[in-house]
C-alpha cells in the first residue's frame, strides 16, 4: 500500500506541475479560464500534499496517532481544499457562461480586475468559513480520544466531545449549506442557462460550447461524486459497507480529483494539447 501511496502522490503532483507549468510559460493561455483552471492545479497540489505525506507516515508505522493539535489542522487543510476546488470550479462554471451566453460582453465582464478579485474570493472565503467551523470545534472538551477514520474530519472530532453539540452540528450543516449546496445550485443553473442557449444555435455551436464545456462538466462532476461521498461517509455510520469501498469512500475526494482534473484538461482542452505539443516539439 505504501508504494502505491507514494506513486499515487507523485503522478499527483507531476501532472499538476506539468499543466501549471503550461499556463505559466504559454503566454496564449493567460486568459481567465486558464487562470482557474492554474489555481485549480494549485489547490490540487495543495490538497494532495495535505492528506499523502500522512498517509504515508501513517503506512511506515506501527501505531497510527497524531496530536489534537495535528488532527485539527488536518481537519482545516482538507476542508480548505474541498470548499477552496468547489469555489474555484463555481467561478469557472460562470466564466463559461458568460463566455457563452453573453460573448459580446465577456471582456466586458470578466475583467483582468475581477479575475483577481474571483480568485481572492475563492480563498479567502471558503478559508475563513473553516477558520470559524475548526474554531469552534477546537473549544469543544473531549472525552474519548480514538477516531475511527483515515484521517481526522470535523465531525469526527466533534463526536469525541462529552457535551451537547447541537450548535457545532447546526453550523457545520450551515458551511456545507454555503460552500457545497449553493456553489451546486449556482453550477446548476449556470449549466441550465448554457444549454438554452446551445439548443437554439447552429450545430457547429453546439460542438464548440461542448468542447469548451466538457472538461470542467467532467470535472465538477466528479468532484460533487467525491464531496458527497466524504459528506456520506463523515456524516453517516457506514457499517454495513465493505471495509474496502467503506475507505475509497472516505478519501475519493482528495486522492481521485486532483490526480483526474489535470489529466482530463490536459486531453480534452484543444489550447492545452497544442501548447504541450509546441513545448515538446522547441526541446
Amino acid at each position: 500500500y505504501f508504494t502505491l501511496a507514494l506513486l499515487a502522490y507523485i503522478f499527483t503532483v507531476a501532472a499538476n506541475i506539468i499543466l501549471m507549468t503550461v499556463i505559466y510559460m504559454e503566454s496564449s493561455l493567460h486568459k481567465p479560464m486558464y487562470i482557474f483552471l492554474f489555481n485549480l492545479a494549485v489547490n490540487g497540489l495543495y490538497g494532495s500534499t495535505t492528506f499523502y505525506p500522512k498517509l504515508l507516515d501513517n503506512l511506515l508505522s506501527d501505531l497510527q496517532q497524531s496530536s489534537y493539535t495535528g488532527c485539527l489542522s488536518q481537519v482545516f487543510f482538507m476542508s480548505t481544499y474541498a470548499t477552496c476546488a468547489y469555489a474555484i470550479l463555481t467561478v469557472m462554471a460562470y466564466d463559461r457562461y458568460i463566455s457563452i451566453c453573453k460573448p459580446l460582453l465577456y471582456h466586458s465582464i470578466i475583467t483582468p480586475g475581477k479575475v483577481k478579485i474571483f480568485v481572492s474570493l475563492s480563498y479567502f472565503l471558503p478559508i475563513l468559513g473553516i477558520s470559524v467551523k475548526v474554531f469552534f470545534t477546537s473549544r469543544l472538551p473531549l472525552c474519548r480520544f480514538n477516531i475511527p477514520r483515515l484521517f481526522c474530519d470535523n465531525w469526527a472530532v466533534v463526536k469525541l466531545s462529552c457535551i451537547n453539540t447541537n450548535f457545532n452540528n447546526i453550523f457545520g450543516l450551515f458551511v456545507v449549506g454555503v460552500y457545497v449546496i449553493m456553489p451546486l445550485c449556482l453550477v446548476v443553473y449556470s449549466y441550465g442557462k448554457i444549454l438554452m442557449v446551445s439548443l437554439k444555435a447552429s450545430k457547429e455551436a453546439q460542438k464548440k460550447a461542448l468542447s469548451t464545456c466538457a472538461p470542467h462538466l467532467i470535472t465538477f462532476s466528479n468532484f460533487s461524486v467525491s464531496i458527497l461521498f466524504a459528506l456520506i461517509y463523515n456524516r453517516f455510520d457506514v457499517q454495513h459497507v465493505p471495509p474496502s469501498v467503506n475507505i475509497m469512500m472516505s478519501i475519493h475526494f482528495v486522492v481521485i480529483p486532483p490526480l483526474l482534473h489535470p489529466i482530463i484538461y490536459g486531453i480534452r482542452t484543444q489550447e492545452i494539447r497544442k501548447c504541450i505539443k509546441k513545448i515538446l516539439s522547441k526541446r
